[in-house]
């Protein structure tokens, strides 16, 4: 049966401290033909929930007189059936996880887009009353290991706040050095399976002779120089979380009893007779188009649908230019650990960060970090060695496209070569757009030494729409910029 509310008549509560965000919400609302009401307090909205008002409520997390978070459990003992959508500028994994447990519909992160708003509201508004997430009370420490604040992570965030809940099968994607294994320690780290083992197996690095062997153990006699019982990775993640990386370097048969666990819940050992119950979580990666695989009879069709449950792509660096500085910040904190002395980016050095293509993606960055603490003296890099550690070390000039058209096409080719069957369904001009626009305009400020006005002329560009893509794409400014 479905417990939803008429839309032209329902009451939408929306509680926000920033009166432009309430005055923005109101009326786009509105013109939806929703009745709202907002407050500027979380003591207001509960008198409103508590006295039986609203057909749902969207509520800001950081509210002057509580927590939104911790208002929410309130608001679903006394009203089960509610809906409650959380808006955050707090955009990280744990305001995610936190959002989820405390039994929120939604996690919006600020800054939202208002199409998106009115599509939660349409489907909070037209979910069964069963779907509402019932409040968790396991609370989720800060500290977590993903970085980042972008869009693209944030996208990210929302499926692992899903995700931490179930025990669905999920395939992270991504290219190497994305921090696949990260995301899937984090998803055992906060699923109720965390106090179990967390057991990780590189498809690539184990010959294919002992694939079956490493996943399923072995008896003692099972083939030449097994001289004791092994147990395989499956029986050590007992209750837990297996992670198999680089699943797609699976040999066929070794897919083969992948798929037969996967269907029957079961296994045996190399060499034994009697079945194992299966109890893990599943969670694959892959920097590989594993459809591709498949149409090449390569990857079984059958598996792929298997693990293909909850699909979960993560963004290269290329995708997230403006969480470099924090993850710069990150991997500096944490070089203490290693007696190394952090350094400090300049201006000029962090637009070129944000302008590199990182081919080498979080890893690279994070390799790079350790490498300029433990080679140079200075406490302040700028672009210069920042050029010399990442671009000579790519190849020899020789290399180097000739013209500024022919490098955009040696990079676009390569972002299609490296996203094959998996590009987007919308966006890539923008996309592109934005990576071209970035460099071009540090440039020209770099040139202009933060001259905007003469930046803009350079440009052949208005100053006001120079300060607008300042704004849009982040780019820092110099010291003296105007």
């Amino acid at each position: 049966m479905i417990d939803s509310v008429n839309n032209s008549s329902a009451t939408i509560l929306v509680a926000d401290d920033d009166q432009s965000i309430r005055t923005v919400l109101h009326q786009a609302l509105s013109d939806q033909g929703y009745h709202v009401r907002t407050a500027g307090t979380a003591a207001q909205l509960w008198d409103w929930v508590r006295s039986g008002d609203g057909d749902m409520v969207i509520t800001d997390v950081v509210m002057p007189d509580e927590d939104g978070l911790d208002l929410v459990p309130r608001i679903l003992k006394i009203r089960p059936t509610m809906r409650v959508v959380v808006m955050s500028a707090r955009n990280t994994l744990s305001t995610a996880i936190r959002a989820n447990q405390k039994g929120a519909f939604e996690y919006l992160p600020k800054p939202f887009d208002l199409k998106e708003v009115i599509e939660v509201v349409e489907r909070a508004l037209n979910v069964s009353a069963e779907s509402v997430a019932s409040p968790i009370t396991d609370p989720v420490e800060e500290g977590l290991p993903l970085v980042g604040r972008s869009p693209a992570m944030q996208d990210v965030y929302r499926i692992l706040g899903r995700l931490v809940g179930t025990d669905l099968t999920t395939l992270i994607s991504g290219e190497s050095g994305t921090g696949k294994e990260l995301v899937a320690r984090a998803l055992h780290r906060y699923s109720k399976r965390s106090l179990r083992p967390f057991v990780a197996l590189n498809m690539a690095a184990i010959p294919r002779e002992l694939i079956e062997s490493e996943l399923f153990g072995h008896e003692k006699g099972a083939f030449t120089g097994a001289t004791q019982r092994n147990a395989g990775r499956f029986e050590q993640a007992a209750g837990g979380t297996l992670f198999l990386d680089e699943i797609g370097d699976m040999p066929l048969e070794a897919q083969t009893r992948l798929l037969r666990v996967l269907q029957e819940g079961e296994y045996t050992t190399v060499g034994g007779r009697h079945p194992i119950k299966a109890d893990v979580r599943i969670i694959a990666a892959t920097h590989r188009d594993l459809r591709h695989l498949v149409r090449q009879a390569a990857f079984r069709e059958d598996l792929f649908y298997r693990i293909n449950v909850v699909p979960l792509r993560l963004p290269p660096l290329r995708e997230r230019h403006a969480d470099i500085p924090a993850l710069v910040a990150h991997f500096s904190a944490q070089l203490a650990d290693e007696n190394l002395l952090a350094k400090h980016i300049d201006a000029q050095g962090m637009a070129f960060l944000k302008s590199y293509h990182w081919p080498g993606n979080v890893r690279e960055l994070e390799n790079l970090v350790r490498r300029l603490a433990a080679l140079y003296s200075q406490e302040t890099i700028g672009r210069a060695i920042l050029e010399k550690e990442l671009i000579e070390t790519e190849g020899s000039p020789d290399s180097t496209p000739e013209s500024l058209r022919e490098a955009a096409e040696h990079h676009i080719s390569r972002y299609f070569d490296a996203h094959g069957d998996a590009l987007p369904s919308t966006g890539l001009y923008k996309r592109i757009l934005n990576e071209v626009e970035f460099p071009l305009i540090s440039l020209c400020l770099e040139a202009a030494r933060g001259n905007q006005l003469q930046a803009a002329k350079i440009l052949g560009i208005n100053r006001n729409t120079l300060r607008k893509k300042i704004r849009e794409l982040d780019i820092p400014l110099t010291r003296g910029g105007r």
